[in-house]
């Protein structure tokens, strides 16, 4: 029972609602990329339909992204990635009353989840929102983009597949920019369009965004094309 988001209601995930934990280990072998692919696992398998256009949401949070679009496009699969246990079991949750065939969330980190997990190329978006700044110093190191990263999403993304971030913090949007410029052998940046989920006025539609609109701060967005 959860007394949070639930208002009390009992938060249930159901199908829709996966543990990273629960996935099988990762077999030993010499490297990572040896485990990869002797795990042969797919995320699209988890999808009444696999052989969909598959996409990515790194941090869902509540889940408002991925409910609002799939809606608008059924035939394609989106994966959300949650890192708190209670926004994801929120998430999956709505998921689940909502009856989503076409979405599943998965509870865990989502960068070492595509490091280990995800095969070549099966990505047609990675859909970045308002993710954790981690504004100290110390912490900059727990940021999605990095160069180590970028790697990956590239890796994962199939041919012309894209990145799209958007964040409402300054220092965090140079940070961006440094890392997108630094592969840019890797990716091509393009002006970032709105889902067309998004409200009017809006960048996205998430919960954060609402939340940080109200508050009157900036919205920074770009899209990274895999070269």
């Amino acid at each position: 029972m959860s007394f949070g988001l639930g208002n009390g209601r009992d938060l249930v995930p159901g199908d829709a609602g996966i543990e990273m934990r629960s996935l099988a280990p990762l077999p030993d072998a010499a490297t990572v990329e040896a485990a990869r692919a002797a795990l042969a696992f797919d995320p699209r398998a988890w999808f009444p339909l696999p052989t969909r256009r598959f996409e990515l949401e790194i941090g869902s949070g509540k889940g408002t992204f991925l409910l609002q679009q799939s809606e608008l496009e059924p035939e394609t699969n989106f994966l959300g990635i949650e890192w708190a246990g209670e926004f994801w079991a929120y998430a999956a949750d709505r998921i689940r009353r909502r009856g989503l065939p076409n979405v599943r969330l998965l509870h865990g980190d989502a960068t070492e989840f595509i490091r280990t997990r995800v095969p070549d190329g099966i990505v047609s978006v990675i859909h970045l929102y308002f993710s954790d700044p981690w504004p100290k110093t110390r912490h900059h190191k727990r940021r999605v983009v990095q160069d180590h990263t970028l790697r990956e999403f590239h890796r994962i993304l199939e041919p012309r597949g894209e990145l799209r971030i958007v964040t409402d913090h300054d220092e965090l949007w140079a940070w961006d920019v440094e890392h997108a410029e630094r592969a840019s052998d890797l990716f091509e940046r393009r002006d970032f369009e709105k889902p067309a989920s998004a409200g009017e006025g809006e960048v996205v539609g998430t919960n954060f965004e609402r939340k940080f609109r109200r508050e009157g701060r900036p919205f920074h967005a770009m899209t990274l094309v895999r070269a």
